[in-house]
């Protein structure tokens, strides 16, 4: 494992996002991965920050609404893109997706949340900011992402760490 700057390679890694990471989130004793495929990186409030969005209909919303920290690991190829797949769209309220994808989590260095142990992209955040989408903002576009109406709910994570494992 190597420490690195939260946005180097950041080209590579938002095209690497869109392919599919995991958001892992630990709260009240469950554990919880799931595919996500949009996410911001950047810089606000003066502090390095990943913005990730959880449709509130998702298991992973309600284990978010009981904590404050959220892990994003991004693997490096293609080697788990089933895993990617099956976590995307299967329920953890129905299924344990790391036992059922043979993925296991390794403690994370700064916050209670694991990562998802495997070669890859790591990144280790704190909820500073979070907030329900308006369906009033970019109307015409959101009508095609969302005819459900189901909405994300963005979080804001403060970098607390971001490293490379192997």
């Amino acid at each position: 494992m190597h420490n690195r700057n939260y946005l180097e390679q950041i080209d590579t890694l938002m095209e690497r996002i869109k392919k599919g990471a995991f958001l892992t989130v630990r709260a009240d004793g469950a554990i919880n991965t799931m595919t996500i495929g949009w996410a911001t990186i950047g810089y606000i409030w003066q502090r390095p920050v990943l913005m990730v969005a959880v449709r509130d209909s998702r298991h992973t919303f309600t284990l978010m609404e009981r904590t404050d920290n959220f892990t994003v690991t991004i693997p490096f190829d293609a080697a788990h893109s089933k895993a990617l797949a099956f976590c995307g769209t299967k329920s953890g309220r129905d299924v344990d997706k790391l036992q059922a994808c043979g993925l296991s989590v390794k403690e994370a260095k700064a916050v209670a949340s694991p990562i998802v142990d495997i070669a890859g992209i790591h990144y280790e955040c704190t909820v500073v900011y979070k907030s329900a989408m308006d369906s009033t903002l970019l109307a015409d576009a959101l009508e095609g992402l969302y005819p459900k109406k189901d909405y994300h709910t963005l979080y804001f994570g403060e970098i607390l760490a971001c490293y490379e494992t192997k």
